[in-house]
């Protein structure tokens, strides 16, 4: 079963989305948050494979409760960002903080489920209204001052850089194989090996990592 927490301070959306969740079967949810400290308190007591976040909630927003999540002791779940919102500055901001997917509160029931089943299986996902604007300005935005450079310790290969570079323009595992003429299989390999060692969680937070430690150059 995929142990879910919701956090949401609508108790209509929260029963709403356990409805949905619990009816694919093989989701349980296993707790529900009204608030940012509510969420982080209960991610780390229950141990969670998926929480699903709220953005905007009084008492504390998804935002800051994500990167607490994620930056917390132990091994942290996966963050899926839902909210009504698409500005720009949700999804960047989500994503920076470390949420591996973005999906809104308008998706249909069956997409939700589909999320909740890739980020707990280590797949990101944001959603198709908005996967290219949110490629497009990760690669219009220069690298802040304070980023980072790559750790010299853990260098990705020739073959790493150039999957990871592709992932980063938006290209799937069959797209980045037919672009370098290799099997999709080899692409996932090697795309698995570069992500271990950034210490990416999944696709979006390679993408994240390429724009924002110059690997992916800005257009």
């Amino acid at each position: 079963m995929i142990r879910v927490v919701l956090a949401d301070d609508q108790s209509v959306v929260r029963a709403g989305f356990r409805v949905f969740l619990e009816l694919a079967g093989d989701i349980e949810v296993v707790g529900e948050a009204v608030d940012g400290p509510g969420a982080v308190r209960l991610a780390r007591e229950l141990a969670p494979d998926v929480v699903c976040m709220d953005v905007r909630m009084p008492g504390g927003n998804g935002l800051a409760a994500t990167r607490e999540i994620v930056a917390g002791p132990g091994p942290a779940p996966a963050i899926l960002v839902v909210t009504t919102f698409d500005l720009d500055e949700y999804v960047f901001g989500a994503l920076e903080a470390g949420a591996g997917g973005f999906v809104l509160k308008d998706t249909e029931p069956d997409d939700l489920v589909h999320a909740v089943r890739r980020l707990a299986a280590g797949h990101g996902l944001v959603d198709h209204a908005v996967t290219r604007r949110v490629i497009a300005e990760f690669a219009r935005r220069a690298p802040a001052p304070d980023e980072p450079a790559p750790d010299p310790d853990t260098p990705l290969t020739p073959r790493e850089t150039e999957i990871v570079q592709l992932l980063a323009r938006g290209l799937s595992n069959a797209e980045i194989a037919a672009e370098l003429v290799v099997e999709t299989s080899t692409v996932k390999s090697h795309l698995g090996r570069a992500m271990a060692k950034i210490g990416a969680r999944d696709r979006v937070q390679t993408v994240v990592w390429a724009y924002r430690s110059g690997v992916a150059a800005a257009r």
